[in-house]
């Protein structure tokens, strides 16, 4: 069983305005195959024409498209029992 991921470099707290992208960033202490998650809320989210999540290494990277004021809220990224939110 791999030794589990923390999260190194917590989210930070971005302000955009409509219509703009809104990109959120959290680094792990290594590279893993657990399952990392990003939510809106409640709602996890998926990689689609609206939201882009990205991983390269350690970083873990979610770009919000176009934000809308339905878009406003805590985004949190969780891996293992680790959460970080902003």
């Amino acid at each position: 069983k791999e030794p589990e991921a923390t999260i190194v470099e917590m989210l930070k707290d971005v302000t955009s305005y409509e219509g703009e992208d809104a990109v959120f960033e959290c680094r792990l202490s290594r590279e893993t195959t657990q399952d990392a998650q990003w939510f809106l809320g409640d709602v996890p989210l998926q990689s689609n024409e609206m939201n882009e999540i990205r991983v390269q290494g350690t970083r873990h990277t979610l770009i919000l498209r176009k934000v809308t004021l339905e878009d406003c809220g805590p985004i949190s990224f969780k891996v293992g029992q680790h959460t970080s939110a902003a």
